[in-house]
């Protein structure tokens, strides 16, 4: 029997140095705590690789055809292609925020059941 709520000392101590964090962020210039995948390094580090993993598989998928079909350099350059497509799908995807979670939808875009981003009841 754990109690997970604190005594109104603690609770106040949380919010005051809570707000000792932001303002010294804030000052500072630096962006508020959890921004998680959006870091700039992190951000940076998930574009690098995600564009050359997709053009690695599409090298590899394309070499490994081409031994087995004897059709060499042909599949490899289609597969290059096709990765580089998808690493700059994957790219702009990531860039532009779409797909960040199960059911993301930005406010104001309309579902096929007629409701419009919110909890709204259909038209």
């Amino acid at each position: 029997m754990t109690e997970d709520k604190k005594p109104a000392s603690l609770r106040d101590l949380d919010a005051r140095l809570r707000l000792a964090r932001e303002a010294a962020d804030a000052s500072a210039g630096r962006q508020p705590r959890g921004g998680g995948s959006r870091g700039g390094l992190g951000f940076a580090m998930r574009i690098g690789v995600e564009l050359v993993a997709a053009l690695i598989i599409g090298v590899a998928i394309g070499y490994f055809l081409d031994r087995w079909l004897g059709t060499k350099p042909w599949l490899m350059l289609l597969f290059f292609i096709l990765g580089a497509v998808a690493g700059f799908m994957r790219v702009y995807r990531a860039a532009t925020g779409l797909g960040q979670t199960v059911g993301y939808r930005r406010d104001g875009q309309d579902d096929k059941s007629g409701n419009a981003g919110d909890d709204r009841p259909p038209r």
